[in-house]
Protein backbone atom coordinates (compact mmCIF):
# COMPACT_ATOMS: atom_id res chain seq x y z
CA UNK A 1 0.00 0.00 0.00
CA UNK A 2 1.82 3.61 -0.99
CA UNK A 3 2.28 5.98 1.37
CA UNK A 4 -0.25 8.86 2.17
CA UNK A 5 2.27 11.68 1.11
CA UNK A 6 -1.02 14.35 0.77
CA UNK A 7 -1.44 13.43 4.60
CA UNK A 8 2.00 13.82 5.39
CA UNK A 9 2.30 17.04 3.92
CA UNK A 10 -0.47 18.32 5.78
CA UNK A 11 0.91 17.22 9.36
CA UNK A 12 3.92 19.02 8.45
CA UNK A 13 2.52 22.58 7.89
CA UNK A 14 0.14 22.36 11.16
CA UNK A 15 3.54 21.58 13.25
CA UNK A 16 5.16 24.95 11.44
CA UNK A 17 2.32 27.11 12.38
CA UNK A 18 2.52 26.09 16.25
CA UNK A 19 -0.58 25.02 18.16
CA UNK A 20 -4.05 26.93 17.28
CA UNK A 21 -5.09 29.74 19.90
CA UNK A 22 -8.57 28.07 19.97
CA UNK A 23 -6.88 24.73 21.42
CA UNK A 24 -3.83 26.34 23.78
CA UNK A 25 -5.38 30.05 24.81
CA UNK A 26 -2.79 32.19 26.46
CA UNK A 27 -3.26 33.63 29.49
CA UNK A 28 -4.29 37.14 29.79
CA UNK A 29 -2.13 39.65 31.66
CA UNK A 30 -1.11 43.03 32.77
CA UNK A 31 2.50 44.88 32.02
CA UNK A 32 2.77 47.01 34.90
CA UNK A 33 5.80 48.40 37.33
CA UNK A 34 8.46 45.97 35.38
CA UNK A 35 5.96 42.85 36.58
CA UNK A 36 3.10 41.01 34.59
CA UNK A 37 -0.47 40.56 36.38
CA UNK A 38 -2.80 38.18 35.46
CA UNK A 39 -6.54 39.02 35.71
CA UNK A 40 -8.20 40.07 38.89
CA UNK A 41 -4.98 40.44 40.45
CA UNK A 42 -5.15 44.29 41.81
CA UNK A 43 -1.81 46.74 42.43
CA UNK A 44 -0.69 50.48 43.00
CA UNK A 45 1.62 51.86 40.30
CA UNK A 46 5.32 52.79 40.84
CA UNK A 47 5.09 55.78 39.52
CA UNK A 48 1.95 57.38 41.72
CA UNK A 49 1.13 55.62 44.59
CA UNK A 50 -2.34 56.43 44.82
CA UNK A 51 -3.07 55.21 42.03
CA UNK A 52 -4.56 51.49 42.33
CA UNK A 53 -5.11 49.17 39.10
CA UNK A 54 -6.64 45.70 38.59
CA UNK A 55 -5.75 43.56 35.43
CA UNK A 56 -8.87 42.66 33.85
CA UNK A 57 -9.36 40.68 30.34
CA UNK A 58 -9.96 44.11 28.71
CA UNK A 59 -6.57 45.52 30.23
CA UNK A 60 -6.08 47.67 33.38
CA UNK A 61 -8.53 49.79 35.23
CA UNK A 62 -7.32 52.37 37.30
CA UNK A 63 -8.71 54.77 39.70
CA UNK A 64 -6.90 57.52 41.79
CA UNK A 65 -7.28 57.69 45.61
CA UNK A 66 -8.51 60.89 47.23
CA UNK A 67 -6.94 61.81 50.31
CA UNK A 68 -8.79 62.39 53.28
CA UNK A 69 -8.80 66.23 54.55
CA UNK A 70 -6.16 66.64 57.58
CA UNK A 71 -7.54 68.11 61.07
CA UNK A 72 -7.05 71.89 61.32
CA UNK A 73 -5.13 71.49 64.26
CA UNK A 74 -2.78 68.90 62.96
CA UNK A 75 1.30 70.03 64.29
CA UNK A 76 2.92 67.66 62.68
CA UNK A 77 2.23 65.87 58.72
CA UNK A 78 4.52 63.22 57.33
CA UNK A 79 4.74 61.90 54.05
CA UNK A 80 6.39 58.91 53.84
CA UNK A 81 7.30 57.50 50.33
CA UNK A 82 5.54 54.18 50.50
CA UNK A 83 2.33 55.99 51.22
CA UNK A 84 -0.02 57.76 49.15
CA UNK A 85 -1.49 60.58 51.52
CA UNK A 86 0.38 62.42 54.29
CA UNK A 87 -0.15 61.54 58.22
CA UNK A 88 -1.05 63.55 60.99
CA UNK A 89 1.32 62.36 63.63
CA UNK A 90 0.31 64.79 66.16
CA UNK A 91 -2.89 66.73 66.82
CA UNK A 92 -3.34 70.15 69.04
CA UNK A 93 -5.85 73.03 69.32
CA UNK A 94 -6.83 75.39 66.83
CA UNK A 95 -8.51 78.66 67.87
CA UNK A 96 -9.28 81.39 65.64
CA UNK A 97 -6.73 80.55 62.42
CA UNK A 98 -3.85 79.43 64.98
CA UNK A 99 -2.69 75.79 66.18
CA UNK A 100 -1.68 75.58 69.68
CA UNK A 101 0.45 71.96 71.54
CA UNK A 102 -1.67 69.96 73.47
CA UNK A 103 -1.44 71.65 77.11
CA UNK A 104 -0.49 75.22 76.15
CA UNK A 105 -1.44 78.30 77.86
CA UNK A 106 -2.21 81.77 75.00
CA UNK A 107 -3.91 84.97 75.60
CA UNK A 108 -5.53 85.44 71.78
CA UNK A 109 -6.38 88.81 73.30
CA UNK A 110 -5.65 91.26 75.96
CA UNK A 111 -8.87 89.88 77.96
CA UNK A 112 -8.38 86.44 77.24
CA UNK A 113 -6.84 83.34 78.75
CA UNK A 114 -7.44 80.28 77.04
CA UNK A 115 -5.55 76.93 77.31
CA UNK A 116 -5.21 73.68 74.42
CA UNK A 117 -7.03 71.00 76.70
CA UNK A 118 -5.82 67.07 75.85
CA UNK A 119 -9.05 66.60 74.35
CA UNK A 120 -7.76 68.97 71.13
CA UNK A 121 -10.60 71.86 72.37
CA UNK A 122 -9.55 75.20 72.90
CA UNK A 123 -11.13 76.74 76.37
CA UNK A 124 -10.86 80.58 76.99
CA UNK A 125 -11.57 82.53 80.45
CA UNK A 126 -12.78 85.90 79.32
CA UNK A 127 -12.17 89.14 81.87
CA UNK A 128 -15.78 90.96 83.27
CA UNK A 129 -13.86 94.51 83.89
CA UNK A 130 -15.55 96.59 86.29
CA UNK A 131 -16.92 99.99 85.24
CA UNK A 132 -13.54 102.64 85.43
CA UNK A 133 -14.04 105.31 87.66
CA UNK A 134 -13.87 107.63 85.35
CA UNK A 135 -15.75 109.72 82.24
CA UNK A 136 -12.72 109.39 79.92
CA UNK A 137 -11.06 105.97 80.24
CA UNK A 138 -8.77 104.73 78.06
CA UNK A 139 -7.66 101.45 76.09
CA UNK A 140 -3.84 100.49 76.61
CA UNK A 141 -1.93 97.97 74.67
CA UNK A 142 -1.42 94.76 76.74
CA UNK A 143 -4.45 95.80 79.01
CA UNK A 144 -7.73 94.14 78.86
CA UNK A 145 -9.59 96.86 81.39
CA UNK A 146 -9.57 100.15 80.30
CA UNK A 147 -7.78 102.15 82.97
CA UNK A 148 -8.32 106.36 84.12
CA UNK A 149 -4.69 107.65 83.60
CA UNK A 150 -6.22 111.45 84.54
CA UNK A 151 -7.44 109.23 87.94
CA UNK A 152 -11.28 109.33 88.76
CA UNK A 153 -13.31 112.16 87.82
CA UNK A 154 -17.04 113.18 86.68
CA UNK A 155 -19.00 115.53 84.16
CA UNK A 156 -19.78 118.73 85.73
CA UNK A 157 -23.37 118.33 84.25
CA UNK A 158 -24.80 116.74 81.41
CA UNK A 159 -23.82 118.55 78.94
CA UNK A 160 -20.59 116.27 79.09
CA UNK A 161 -18.12 119.81 78.42
CA UNK A 162 -16.31 119.76 81.56
CA UNK A 163 -14.68 116.82 83.49
CA UNK A 164 -14.09 117.28 87.80
CA UNK A 165 -11.52 115.15 89.55
CA UNK A 166 -12.91 113.49 92.13
CA UNK A 167 -13.39 114.22 95.48
CA UNK A 168 -12.70 117.70 94.48
CA UNK A 169 -15.10 121.07 94.63
CA UNK A 170 -14.99 123.67 92.31
CA UNK A 171 -16.67 126.62 91.59
CA UNK A 172 -18.98 126.65 88.02
CA UNK A 173 -19.17 130.59 87.45
CA UNK A 174 -19.77 132.52 90.51
CA UNK A 175 -23.10 130.55 91.94
CA UNK A 176 -22.67 126.98 91.04
CA UNK A 177 -20.59 125.04 93.31
CA UNK A 178 -20.03 121.20 92.39
CA UNK A 179 -18.35 118.42 93.51
CA UNK A 180 -17.34 115.02 91.98
CA UNK A 181 -18.13 111.94 94.48
CA UNK A 182 -15.14 110.37 96.08
CA UNK A 183 -15.65 107.11 94.67
CA UNK A 184 -15.56 104.83 97.64
CA UNK A 185 -18.00 102.74 96.42
CA UNK A 186 -16.84 100.99 93.17
CA UNK A 187 -20.40 100.53 91.82
CA UNK A 188 -21.20 104.15 92.30
CA UNK A 189 -19.55 104.94 88.96
CA UNK A 190 -21.83 102.92 87.19
CA UNK A 191 -24.68 105.14 86.59
CA UNK A 192 -23.31 108.35 88.31
CA UNK A 193 -21.30 110.06 85.89
CA UNK A 194 -22.37 113.48 86.79
CA UNK A 195 -21.30 115.85 89.69
CA UNK A 196 -23.31 116.83 92.57
CA UNK A 197 -23.92 121.02 92.05
CA UNK A 198 -25.51 123.17 94.47
CA UNK A 199 -26.61 127.22 93.41
CA UNK A 200 -25.92 129.93 95.74
CA UNK A 201 -28.57 131.00 97.73
CA UNK A 202 -29.24 134.56 96.81
CA UNK A 203 -26.39 134.62 93.96
CA UNK A 204 -27.75 136.60 90.85
CA UNK A 205 -25.44 135.22 88.14
CA UNK A 206 -26.60 136.01 84.58
CA UNK A 207 -25.50 133.14 83.61
CA UNK A 208 -24.76 129.57 85.53
CA UNK A 209 -25.41 125.64 85.88
CA UNK A 210 -28.26 124.22 87.17
CA UNK A 211 -28.36 120.96 89.19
Amino acid sequence: MPFPWAQLSLALVLLTLGPSPALAGPVSTCDANGSLYYVGEWYFLHSDHCTQCECTPEGPSCARTDCAALPPACIHVSHYPSDCCPRCERVGCEHRGQVYELGQHFQPSECEQCTCDTDGIARCLVADCAPPPCVNPVYEKGHCCPTCKDGPNCYVDASQRQIIPSGESVWVGHCMHCQCHDGQDAGYWEGNRVAKCELLPGCQATTGHHA
